[in-house]
């Protein structure tokens, strides 16, 4: 008998998702062909691995031994994969980097650029993903490694099942207002501005959940008179005299002409993590994304003040 290391992964995110259309999103198939699979591992083993209860589809007993066995297999073949890439004298991988779309135009481009001239055999692709959705693509395998913002204060970030975060910096929020319109210079309290109108994104994002906790830390709901998720968008409405926003410390390389920027007293700070599995952390593709992510932060004037220790390079 010889299986399939391909049927044995649908078997065990079957398994892990309990639905063949859970399965088929997490591996990018369509159901249909996830239950061909499956039928055609089942004659692969002779033997049933599926059992109609009702409408749902479930493992049988000898299914879920094999998907058991399953995961064991998948692991035994990526830690092959890592010692492999650790035994080779140059690092040749493929990555799959997720993003927030703050920072696909800021960090991420130079942190590609360097990471190409330094390691020219990592091959990254990256994709924009919501931060609701990024744990679990990591978990799954289906992203190496993800960009995610959390702010502490605020809203702040929370994962587990094998999943660890390595801090790129930290970032200071600013209040962007029309020109002209603030009176004082200087930082800017949040309770005195419980009479604008807001331009900020809608609660689904963590920016936005993370600017209404601090409205009510100080006191006030804000009116949000413009829901926008891109900070240049935002920036832009600001400058029409639309209303005032806040914007991090990478974020004001889009600033347009038509707002002033003020810092916030005490200073509101966010970090900038890079999410992976605990598993592949001794990777060497993956270390030298996340020294390259962290010498960019740094040229870029992130704070780093030691929180977290930078990965040696590969």
């Amino acid at each position: 008998m010889e299986l399939s290391l391909h049927r044995l992964r649908m078997l065990h995110e079957f398994a892990r998702c309990g639905t063949v259309t859970g399965a088929a999103a997490v591996l990018h198939y369509t159901p249909s062909a996830v239950s061909q699979q499956l039928a055609v591992l089942e004659r692969e083993v002779g033997v049933e691995l599926l059992e109609q209860v009702g409408r749902r589809v479930r493992l049988t007993e000898i299914g879920r031994v094999l998907a058991r066995h399953a995961a064991e297999v998948l692991a035994a073949e990526e830690r092959a994969r890592i010692a492999l890439e650790q035994a080779q004298r140059t690092v040749d991988a493929d990555l799959t980097v997720g993003m927030p779309a703050t920072l696909a135009g800021s960090l991420v481009p130079p942190t590609l650029a360097l990471l190409a001239r330094r390691y020219p055999g990592v091959r990254v692709k990256t994709r924009e993903v919501v931060p609701e959705e990024t744990a679990a693509a990591v978990r799954d395998g289906d992203l190496d490694l993800a960009f995610v913002l959390d702010y502490p204060g605020q809203a702040p970030a929370s994962w587990a099942g094998g999943l660890e975060a390595a801090l790129v910096g930290r970032e200071q929020l600013y209040l962007v207002a029309p020109r002209g319109t603030r009176g004082a210079a200087g930082p800017v309290a949040m309770e005195d501005l419980a009479a604008c109108s807001w331009v900020a994104s809608e609660t689904n994002t963590e920016f936005g959940r993370a600017l209404r906790q601090m409205c009510r830390d100080a006191g006030f709901t804000p009116r949000i008179a413009h829901q926008v998720d891109g900070q240049s968008t935002a920036m832009a409405m600001v400058a029409a005299g639309l209303g005032v926003t806040l914007v991090a410390d990478l974020g004001l390389t889009l600033r347009p002409d038509g707002v002033d920027v003020a810092p916030f007293g005490p200073p509101v700070l966010r970090r900038v993590l890079i999410l992976r599995r605990a598993a592949t952390r001794d990777r060497p593709a993956e270390l030298a994304f996340v020294r390259a992510a962290l010498d960019t932060a740094q040229s870029l004037g992130l704070e780093q003040d030691g929180e977290a220790a930078a990965p040696a390079a590969p």
